[in-house]
């Protein structure tokens, strides 16, 4: 069972360096490195301690990466002091104890504060009743209100909104690249389809279908081709080539 004592050492500190180290925000690397470095310093009567990045690591069981991370962040702070290199590239740290010299996230933002950016909020576009767009999604909307009435439903397009059935007209027509007079075509003819009159109750859902609501319209509209009959006179001339050219005439096909 762990039993530590003050009689086989302790580290002396300052109670008012404590406090302050309690306020400062720290993540847990950054406050472990400071308490290796209070270790070893005053822990052994020393204000400053060479303390390589290896050793750092082992006493606060973490990678190198980390450690060195954490340590120069505390350096930029000025939390943390170096100072004496020696010949060999070693440095001794300390925890600086004018603690009104320590920077933090906040005092920083204070100082050099970031402007925030200004959220962008879309202007909604306003269609006046002259306006092309306003003008169709209004004739779109009664063309719909006529059917909606005979279905029984007037009531779900009864607080249709105009504006966004105009925007939705101009990204058709704008966007989408589709013609007005096409669009109307299209229009005249969704309220006349016995599936589609019911289905396309809006200017949105009429945007999102045109492509098959145009291509079923063109279906509609192209004249079907008469189915040739075969003339029974072709296969009499076929047949006395036939014989004229030295064929049997019970060879020869009649289908």
């Amino acid at each position: 069972m762990a039993n530590p004592q003050t009689e086989n050492g302790y580290t002396r500190i300052a109670n008012e360096l404590l406090e302050q180290i309690m306020k400062h925000r720290l993540n847990g690397t950054q406050f472990r490195i400071i308490l290796a470095v209070w270790r070893r310093t005053y822990g052994f009567h020393h204000t400053t301690a060479e303390l390589p990045i290896s050793k750092i690591a082992e006493m606060i069981g973490a990678n190198k990466g980390q450690a060195q991370k954490g340590l120069d962040q505390l350096i930029e702070k000025k939390i943390i002091t170096v100072s004496d290199f020696n010949s060999k590239g070693g440095r001794k740290l300390g925890v600086n104890k004018n603690y009104e010299e320590w920077e933090s996230g906040e005092a920083q933002a204070k100082v050099d504060p970031k402007p925030l950016k200004p959220k962008k909020v879309a202007k909604k576009r306003v269609y006046e009743e002259d306006n092309t767009y306003y003008k169709i999604a209004v004739y779109f909307h009664n063309h719909v209100k006529i059917v909606a009435k005979e279905a029984g439903i007037e009531h779900l397009i009864a607080r249709a909104n105009l504006q966004t059935w105009a925007d939705d007209f101009r990204k058709l027509v704008e966007l989408e690249e589709i013609e007005k007079h096409h669009a109307k075509e299209v229009m005249d003819w969704v309220v006349t389809d016995e599936f589609w009159r019911t289905n396309i109750l809006s200017a949105s859902t009429f945007r999102k279908q045109f492509a098959k609501l145009a291509v079923k319209m063109a279906s509609q509209k192209k004249p079907s081709q008469p189915i040739k009959q075969a003339d029974s006179r072709d296969k009499d001339i076929e047949f006395q080539q036939w014989v004229a050219g030295g064929g049997d005439p019970n060879d020869f096909n009649w289908n």
